[in-house]
Formats: structure tokens, sequence, C-alpha cells
């Protein structure tokens, strides 16, 4: 896959290694072959719309691990930054640094407002690491998380 390439429906996800909000590597290698995980891009920490969307993450968090999802947030903010991010809104899952936009680059997140902001989509990831639902939408924060878990009840 290229750089440039865009993620499908059935694709698996690419490799990647990028620091949480705890500054403690996280290989997505680990957790790929071994149960869902909701990976889902957002622009900037501690904008109206990115708290909206990780609040909502948040408030249903419960019903993402009963299922045994795993929800990863990605925005190219930097560590310290997910950090104060995770903590002002008491967020309890893992949040990745992609200070570089290498892992957008990987995902083929496109850009929005006139390509100067980071998209915001949400991929579904399947046990086998594999695509199965990609939902792109900047101005409906909220329903990232109904539409992820939407499809994860129809997967269980």
């Amino acid at each position: 896959m290229s750089q440039t390439s865009k993620l499908k429906i059935g694709d698996k996800i690419p490799d990647f290694v990028l620091k949480d909000q705890n500054n403690v590597d996280f290989d997505i290698g680990h957790f790929r072959g071994k149960q869902i995980m909701v990976i889902y891009f957002y622009p900037k920490d501690d904008t109206p719309g990115c708290t909206t969307e990780a609040c909502a993450f948040r408030d249903e968090f419960k019903i993402f691990t009963d299922l045994k999802v795993k929800v990863i947030g990605i925005s190219s903010d930097n560590v310290s930054s997910h950090k104060k991010f995770a903590n002002k809104y008491n967020l309890p899952f893992t949040l990745l640094a992609d200070t570089d936009k290498k892992v957008q680059k990987l995902f083929g997140v496109p850009k929005s407002f006139l390509g100067m902001i980071p998209g915001r989509v949400t991929y579904i990831v399947n046990k086998e690491g594999e695509v199965v639902y990609i939902f792109n939408s900047m101005t409906k924060a909220e329903k990232h998380i109904t539409e992820s878990l939407s499809i994860i009840k129809e997967m269980n």
C-alpha cells in the first residue's frame, strides 16, 4: 500500500507504533488479530467538536469495553497535549500522538476545510485487522459513536 492510498472496507490496517498519552509506545500489532477496534482520527485536542466526540466515546466506554472493543483516538497533537486532554475530560481510552501525520497518511485520512484541517474519520476494524466500516464526518462528531456501536453490535 502506498503512503497516499486510502484504506477501504476489506483492507488490513497498516502496522504502526505511536506514543500514547502516557508517553508509552503503542504497537497496533499487539491488538490486531485479538479484538475489535474503533480507531478514530480527529483534528485537535480540546476543541469543541473533538471534545464532544471524545466525551461521547467516554460516556459510552463501558458499552465498548463490555463488547471487548479497543477504542483509540489519534490526532497530530503531542503527548503532553493528549495527557492534558485525557485528564481534563477523564478520557479512559488510548490517545495516540501522530505528530508527523505518518499514520494519518497510512490510513489516507482526508483533510477538510480547504485542506488545512485534518479530517474526522472513524474506522471499525474486526478481529482479523480488516476495516469493516468507515465513517467520515466533520460536522457530526457524536454520530461517530452511535455509528460505531451500531456496526459493532451487528458484528457480535
